[in-house]
């Protein structure tokens, strides 16, 4: 059974939706190096959330406690299907948050298989989906239908997906050959050919210009709402938080400062003094030049 609204304030935010992902109390140290402190934060089901800071932040670490690349040193991160099914993604290994929790990523980084063709990549992703279909070889090897079923609906959704981002024309290509801004596209379809309850993105709007980055804010824009997936992105490109984010949450030096909507947090002076690279005494500097600017402009 779907949970009910979600009313109870985590974090200093009340959720008017089904959080899909809680994180309570979540800390994470290297040794004496502290690279997250007691974060707590929710990420609204069907919504975008864009986790957001300075570098060094703290922002990757969280991911990685997410998709199970680091186990937090304490705190809880809870995953809820939208069918109620829970996952305690701390307890749980990398391979499993991706298959059975349903948590995929893409990295800083685009780690395509440049030799092999989009399509092939796409089809990659449902690797195992595909084993699990064919008894793990033997049916597949025997002929039976269902795996031939399968593999046609892996074929169908990775087409489905080229056709999302639009490389649907080069789909027989090696990945390799794609300019930058459509790798990126495809390492997005080809997380989604497996189809996650959260899609969790790192920098996708890295190294892009203008025209792409508009394009990434339509295909993000679109799998929100017509696929119906949840998002939670880090990104340094503010025109891309501003514009399709439902929620911000903002780190610094590992401690959550700011947690909203994004033209409250857009306006939250300690945010703009962590931008700004100002000491905490110069904070109550910036609220007084916002407070002036509000009201010159009602003036």
């Amino acid at each position: 059974m779907a949970h009910a609204l979600a009313t109870a304030p985590v974090g200093g935010r009340t959720w008017q939706a089904d959080p899909v992902l809680r994180v309570d109390h979540v800390s994470m140290r290297f040794g004496g190096l502290v690279a997250v402190r007691d974060l707590s934060f929710e990420a609204g089901r069907g919504e975008i959330t864009a986790l957001i800071g300075p570098n060094g932040a703290g922002k990757t670490t969280v991911f990685n406690c997410i998709t199970g690349f680091y186990k937090p040193t304490q705190g809880m991160l809870t995953l809820t299907h939208a069918d109620g099914d829970r996952y305690l993604l701390e307890r749980m290994p990398d391979f499993k948050i991706s298959a059975k929790a349903k948590v995929a990523r893409t990295f800083q980084n685009i780690r395509l298989f440049s030799g092999m063709t989009l399509l092939e990549n796409l089809l990659v992703a449902q690797h195992n989906r595909l084993m699990a279909a064919s008894g793990w070889s033997i049916l597949g090897i025997l002929g039976v239908p269902s795996f031939h079923q399968a593999e046609k609906a892996a074929i169908d959704r990775a087409r489905y997906w080229l056709d999302k981002t639009g490389l649907t024309t080069r789909a027989d290509d090696p990945a390799g050959d794609l300019p930058y801004g459509a790798q990126r596209r495809l390492e997005i379809a080809r997380a989604m050919c497996t189809q996650p309850e959260l899609l969790c993105l790192d920098e996708p709007a890295a190294g892009l210009n203008p025209r792409e980055s508009a394009e990434l804010n339509a295909l993000l824009l679109s799998i929100r709402e017509t696929e119906k997936t949840s998002i939670l992105l880090i990104e340094h490109d503010m025109s891309v938080v501003m514009e399709i984010s439902d929620h911000v949450v903002v780190l610094e030096y590992g401690v959550k400062i700011s947690d909203g909507a994004p033209a409250e947090v857009k306006a939250d002076p300690r945010v703009i003094a962590a931008y700004l690279g100002v000491d905490d005494e110069e904070v109550g500097k910036v609220e007084e030049t916002l407070d002036e600017i509000a009201e010159e402009a009602q003036a």
